[in-house]
């Protein structure tokens, strides 16, 4: 077979996640190979992608290799994807997997989108290798990325591919009215958006984002990435890692710092574009990594502005999510085009007002707790080398290892010694969950003598 490889890694040959498509080439040498790298021959390929077009046209299987991005590919990966798909190529029937390494933080949102792509493509689907970056190193890793092709070759041999789950999406969304602009309060949000301001496709974003800054209770400005002069996407460098510091001299550290950080609140709009945010929204993610894995904006809330059907978009729906759970950033609503805009836009503004004057945050979810966990322990043993983030996940007490809580593991090795006994469990039964419910009731007994002080507080007479 000819089997080709679409590199997304902006290292290029150098790229640890293509080592293991290289070990692969070496167990399984009866096909043939070819590499595009995509990630870091991209500018290259917008000016002409007529050789890419005849790779592809050749290949039985396309093997899509990247690192994860800020849950997701890299930005360059998501470019040839796109310039893919406006060849108007027919690739029908021809099967398409993909192999990922990472620290497993979001690797099923990356694998979702690029699936969801490869089906718009009329390709057929074979579930990717989600590989950490140190597997390859390790018998048991060689041994499952063997497993894996194996698994690719005899599903293609047997006509086997994962089944096409797209949902059909509504094409026009709603326009939003402008509505009575309300009084401005002191502060600002910061409206960060993908729009050209004359082209007729982004005209329903527009008036998405008229409507909230009338509706807004506080001055917004507009960073529109359609004007920014990105020089390229991440590099995955790590030169930022000591210092901060971008190898990149285009501004953009400055313009997330000075203009977006700074605000009350980031709003996001955009117009869904192959399943995602959109190229420009991928390069200024990915180049958000010069602040490392450090969640510089906690607290500060968010919202979106969408024009798209978003009910056919879960996975984009997951990442909308789990970037506020892991920034720390209190999600206050996703204002879409397709129902009723206007009373979406409006509960999103009073919402982020409530937020702010409130201070309101949520625990957070499954998202937020285990992205953390994840960058936890990959800070703590990258301390070296990441300096910035040790700093910042020490300063915020991000280093909460369950090791520290020696208190609580001794109390459960004694009560563990306690159920063991088969006399006392059947004494201790009904106690034990007492027992547990006690520090509970305190609580709500405090809760109620605070408000029954509260109720008998008197009134001044002005009240």
């Amino acid at each position: 077979m000819y089997i080709l490889v679409i590199n997304g890694s902006p290292s290029g040959d150098s790229s640890i996640t293509l080592q293991t498509m290289r070990y692969l080439e070496k167990k399984f040498p009866e096909h043939i190979y070819s590499v595009l790298h995509a990630g870091q021959q991209i500018r290259k390929m917008e000016q002409d992608f007529s050789h890419c077009i005849e790779e592809v046209q050749k290949a039985d299987l396309i093997v899509f290799c990247y690192p994860v991005y800020t849950f997701l590919v890299p930005a360059q990966l998501y470019r040839f994807v796109q310039l893919l798909k406006e060849s108007t190529i027919d690739l029908s029937g021809k099967y398409a997997t993909q192999i990922t390494t990472s620290k497993h933080f979001y690797d099923m949102t990356a694998h979702a989108l690029i699936e969801d792509n490869c089906h718009d493509l009329g390709l057929h689907v074979i579930h990717g290798l989600s590989a950490d970056m140190e597997d390859l190193l390790h018998a048991q890793g060689q041994k499952e990325a063997e497993a894996f092709f194996h698994q690719v070759l005899w599903s293609m041999k047997q006509g086997i591919f994962e089944p096409d789950r797209r949902m059909e999406t509504v094409k026009q969304g709603i326009y939003a009215q402008p509505g009575e602009e309300v009084k401005k309060k002191d502060g600002r949000y910061v409206i960060v958006a993908d729009y050209d301001e004359t082209d007729a496709q982004d005209a329903v974003l527009r008036s998405m984002i008229a409507r909230f800054q009338n509706r807004a209770s506080r001055r917004t400005d507009i960073v529109n990435l359609r004007k920014f002069p990105f020089a390229g996407g991440c590099l995955g460098c790590f030169k930022c890692a000591a210092d901060g510091t971008c190898i990149y001299r285009d501004g953009f550290a400055d313009l997330l710092r000075d203009q977006i950080q700074t605000a009350d609140a980031i709003i996001y709009a955009f117009r869904i574009q192959d399943h995602m945010m959109g190229y420009r929204f991928k390069l200024y993610d990915d180049r958000q990594f010069c602040n490392g894995h450090r969640t510089v904006t906690m607290g500060m809330p968010q919202g979106y502005l969408v024009d798209g059907d978003l009910s056919a978009e879960k996975n984009l729906c997951t990442v909308m999510e789990a970037r506020a759970e892991v920034g720390g950033n209190p999600l206050c609503g996703i204002a879409s085009s397709m129902n009723d805009p206007d009373q979406e836009i409006d509960m999103l503004a009073e919402r982020l007002e409530y937020a702010l004057m409130h201070h309101y945050t949520q625990p957070k979810n499954f998202y937020g707790v285990g992205g953390l966990k994840i960058f936890r322990d990959l800070i703590w043993q990258m301390q070296g080398l990441m300096q910035e983030d040790h700093r910042f996940y020490k300063k915020h007490g991000f280093y909460d290892f369950p090791q520290k809580k020696l208190p609580m593991m001794l109390a459960m090795y004694g009560v563990g010694s306690l159920m063991r006994n088969k006399k006392l469990q059947k004494k201790m039964k009904v106690s034990m969950t007492q027992g547990m419910l006690l520090p509970y009731q305190k609580i709500i007994e405090k809760a109620g003598r605070k408000s029954r002080k509260t109720q008998r507080k008197p009134t001044s007479k002005s009240e």
